[in-house]
């Protein structure tokens, strides 16, 4: 039996718990219903019913009974590796690939891929996600650091609390700044109206900030630089469009996925065109400055190329 540990946000509060705790692990609506029947939830140590309706700074305590054969499945899927050592590696992922296993998907993914090229990965983590310190969407391309021991992941970890990471990414927005670089500070918190959706029209959320610049300008479209401050879920891709940029091909928030560049001429985006292009931190036991980068993937770059010509 594992055991997980949420405490509700105040923008969080109001909710249906089966509601709440489907949009928050990835367990489906039904699976949570039973295991609130089974007696495996609780809220402020107390068992409640599914129509409970969570409340700020409630301690929801989850209990998941763990399958026997629960556990990363090593698969040889090949992947870019920048850097190993005996503590960390560091891999450029590709779009289309989840970094570790969850409901939908419990194979080919990142994690699965790790376990077979590594010898070892750290114990913390959870058995299906071990080392994983921070993660990229599925449709997100570009570089991570996986922790390989339990002191290499304590350490990056505080890394990334403590902001001192440098993490750059490199996206295609829908339309055009009149500034050629500046800063969205915005609150982000859950959708109020999709649970499964981040967003900043929320009445308490957690400080977002999300740093730009513009690198190329073209018709309807720019190639932006963008630098996190935070660390939150989706950032990049909400804070873009609720200033009405959104990151082109991106299906779930902005829904831009062509931009029509002479008549009868569209340009089509089939992922959302994010890259996670610089990686800066201090290796966690040498205490020496790493630093990583990856240019654009060849979709994007295509695309770049066409917005180029016209």
């Amino acid at each position: 039996m594992s055991i997980r540990n949420i405490i509700v946000e105040p923008s969080e509060g109001g909710e249906r718990i089966d509601i709440f705790l489907a949009g928050k692990t990835g367990i489906t609506r039904s699976q949570i219903q039973k295991l609130i029947e089974q007696g495996n939830v609780f809220v402020n140590d107390k068992s409640v019913n599914q129509n409970y309706r969570i409340r700020t700074n409630d301690l929801i305590s989850l209990n998941i009974p763990e399958k026997q054969d629960e556990g990363l499945i090593p698969e040889n899927i090949p992947i870019d590796i920048l850097y190993r050592d005996e503590h960390l590696i560091v891999v450029n992922k590709p779009a289309g690939m989840v970094v570790y296993p969850a409901a939908g998907h419990s194979q080919g993914t990142l994690m699965n891929a790790l376990a077979y090229h590594c010898d070892k990965l750290a114990a913390i983590g959870g058995p299906l996600r071990p080392g994983v310190v921070h993660r990229l969407d599925k449709d997100t391309s570009g570089l991570m650091v996986v922790a390989l021991d339990d002191a290499a992941y304590y350490n990056l970890a505080d890394q990334f609390k403590q902001r001192t990471i440098n993490r750059r990414y490199l996206a295609l927005i829908y339309g055009n700044f009149k500034e050629d670089a500046g800063e969205i500070a915005l609150m982000i918190g859950r959708s109020e109206s999709d649970r499964k959706k981040m967003s900043t029209s929320v009445r308490r959320g957690k400080e977002a900030v999300t740093g730009w610049k513009v690198l190329k300008r073209f018709n309807h479209a720019a190639l932006i630089e963008a630098k996190l401050g935070t660390g939150r879920t989706h950032q990049i891709r909400v804070h873009f469009a609720s200033i009405g940029h959104p990151v082109l091909g991106d299906k779930t928030y902005g829904k831009k996925v062509e931009v029509e560049v002479k008549a009868q001429k569209k340009i089509m985006f089939p992922r959302q065109m994010l890259h996670a292009e610089r990686l800066d931190f201090i290796h966690p036991i040498t205490g020496e400055h790493l630093g990583f980068s990856s240019p654009l993937p060849e979709d994007m770059a295509e695309r770049v190329e066409e917005l180029q010509k016209n």
